[in-house]
């Protein structure tokens, strides 16, 4: 469900938008034109919409969108129930309604503005996602190898470690290329010159500072663009690389979370979404009544792994997994 503030946020941020309260209801219009009002109650949005394509619309969702009052019939215009909706589809719509009204030059010059995360999930939310993910076949198998190969911990200064992280990210779906016998090793010597230029913050994801979170992002956004052949590492593997090198730091992400949440996976998009681990992984704790982070984990039911995982796994169950992907894996670059 989305709230008057959500829309007043995603509306104020678009440019030449301007707030009018018109016979007790809340509007917002461009010059002389309205492309979003709500109802007096604040229960239904309005927004501007191609007529022609409204029908199909209702049609296709009509517990979320409903037809405007038959005096409006001849504008484009249609109708939606704010409970029904979610940020992202609400943040499509008004960006949609906006660029109805505005110049075609305002428009390309304006991107579309990222929908704000999900709230925090609750830790009985956590225990759910638990449960599943602990269903998976051998779901800590491959991590659990990884850690007992690279103890006390993983340091890519060690020919092994870069070798024991390219075959787990492998083994997680990356598709990184092995060098073949008498070929150079693109991964391993990438990793290792980068791996010398970016100390990594140590603190557990909820406390994380703003500069650490900063250098955690320009970190990401070199390892995702780091060669290894004919293409770059990707912003998945970045994601996961820095999680295995700091588990209790980092939240990765895979291609489906990002695009949903984030709409991009740059460095501004990965510092995001730490920001909002951290405010995640300080709701949960706050609602474990004074636990240790250990100790939460181990209630929520995933012992042996950090908060940052367990949130990676309940945005992997809500959003990669529901959307039809199977197994804990993530594919992709």
């Amino acid at each position: 469900m989305v709230t008057t503030d959500d829309v007043r946020r995603l509306a104020l941020s678009l440019p030449r938008t301007e707030e009018h309260l018109i016979r007790d209801r809340v509007k917002f219009r461009i010059g002389k034109i309205v492309y979003l009002a709500l109802s007096r109650d604040e229960t239904e949005l309005g927004f501007a919409f191609p007529k022609e394509e409204r029908a199909a619309l209702v049609a296709a969702e009509p517990a979320k969108f409903f037809m405007p009052r038959e005096s409006d019939l001849r504008f484009n215009w249609a109708e939606a129930r704010m409970a029904a909706l979610d940020l992202q589809e609400l943040t499509e719509l008004v960006t949609e309604a906006w660029r109805m009204v505005v110049p075609a030059r305002v428009a390309r010059d304006h991107p579309a503005p990222a929908a704000p995360p999900p709230p925090a999930p609750s830790l009985s939310e956590l225990r759910a996602s638990a449960e599943v993910f602990n269903g998976f076949a051998a779901v800590d198998r491959s991590w659990l190898a990884l850690r007992e190969e690279t103890a006390p911990g993983l340091d890519l200064s060690v020919a092994g470690h870069r070798a024991a992280l390219h075959r787990w990210l492998n083994s997680w779906g990356c598709r990184i290329r092995y060098p073949r016998e008498g070929e150079p090793d693109l991964f391993g010597a990438g990793i290792a010159a980068w791996w010398g230029r970016h100390p990594l913050p140590q603190a557990p994801l909820s406390r994380l500072t703003p500069r650490e979170i900063s250098r955690f992002a320009r970190a990401y956004e070199e390892l995702a663009a780091l060669p290894i052949g004919r293409r770059s590492l990707g912003p998945t593997a970045a994601s996961k690389a820095l999680y295995a090198l700091r588990p209790d730091s980092v939240m990765p992400w895979d291609a489906a979370i990002a695009d949903r949440l984030y709409g991009v996976r740059d460095g501004a998009a990965f510092a995001r979404h730490l920001e909002t681990g951290r405010t995640w992984a300080r709701a949960a704790l706050a609602e474990g009544g004074g636990m240790d982070e250990r100790t939460l984990c181990a209630d929520i039911g995933r012992a042996g792994v950090s908060l940052a995982k367990i949130l990676d796994e309940h945005l992997y169950l809500t959003i990669t997994y529901a959307a039809g992907r199977q197994g804990p894996g993530r594919s992709g670059g």
